[in-house]
């Protein structure tokens, strides 16, 4: 038994669904200038031109040039790189490493469940951007220390989730069948299980992108994030933050970009839940 809906139902659903047919506009578009980002502008995002700094925006440099005479509009699309595909990669090995020992987790029982779940209780007990902090703080501000951080707890609650999920989903007669025709535990838990519990996990990480993309921002922002001159929407924050009255233009703009990123994300997920799991919101506010 599988769970989720078939091809042609999502297609169906995503014409029919507004937030979700906006979400999937604006995350294409983001996609599509990360992967064009060569083609669409026409200035190198680190090329260093002094006597243009701090100009306006205009024909030469649509969202003008910062501090230091860089095209701004160039880097808010190259940035579209750093910013969405480093939150992808953080939610997905949060989801996988969540779902996988949550699955366990659930399934076995006894002393296993007791262990990981004391563990997780634990590691809920520290705020993420905390812990994040501290571990940037220590290891030095890289990326991928920045992944380190944003990993440490970030499958924790991804965790507790599919562990409640699959102690429900394994007492569904088809779990019992499946046993009963001599499927192994590794089987029933990957053919079975994962699929029934994704969809639900599957929303909660179309959410998370959201949230990660602002944590990536606000750790780039304090200078433990991604490092300048790498054109990330939040260290382009920081170092545009001293001309915030004089020259507004140089924070508006990694601002709407990191704004609409996550609106993007938000709005899909919205939009997703409702297609694949309608109880998903009961889940998502345990």
């Amino acid at each position: 038994m599988k769970g989720g809906v078939n091809e042609l139902q999502i297609l169906e659903a995503i014409r029919e669904n507004k937030l979700l047919l906006s979400g999937s506009i604006l995350i294409l578009v983001f996609i599509a200038l990360a992967v064009l980002a060569p083609f669409i502008t026409l200035y190198d995002p680190n090329d260093v031109k002094v006597e243009i700094r701090l100009l306006p925006p205009g024909e030469q440099h649509l969202m003008g040039t910062d501090g230091f005479g860089r095209d701004i509009f160039s880097r808010i699309i190259y940035g579209t790189r750093y910013s969405l595909f480093l939150a992808l990669a953080v939610v997905s090995v949060n989801l996988l490493l969540g779902l996988m020992i949550g699955s366990i987790a659930g399934y076995f029982g006894g002393m296993i469940d007791e262990l990981i779940m004391r563990t997780v209780d634990v590691l809920l007990a520290f705020p993420n951007i905390i812990l994040a902090l501290c571990i940037v703080g220590v290891l030095g501000p890289s990326i991928p220390n920045l992944l380190v951080a944003l990993v440490a707890l970030g499958w924790v609650g991804y965790t507790r989730i599919s562990r409640g999920l699959v102690l429900s989903i394994k007492e569904q007669g088809f779990i019992g069948a499946a046993k009963a025709l001599g499927g192994s535990n590794m089987y029933i838990i990957v053919r079975h299980i994962i699929p029934n519990a994704f969809p639900s996990l599957l929303v909660l990480a179309t959410l998370h992108v959201g949230h990660t993309i602002l944590s990536i921002a606000a750790l780039s922002f304090l200078g433990l994030g991604v490092q300048a001159p790498t054109p990330e929407w939040g260290a382009m924050l920081s170092e545009g933050k001293q001309f915030i009255f004089t020259y507004p233009h140089v924070m508006i703009f990694p601002g709407v970009a990191i704004t609409f990123s996550v609106l993007s994300f938000n709005l899909f997920g919205e939009g997703l839940r409702d297609i694949l799991d309608p109880r998903a919101r009961e889940v998502l506010n345990v």
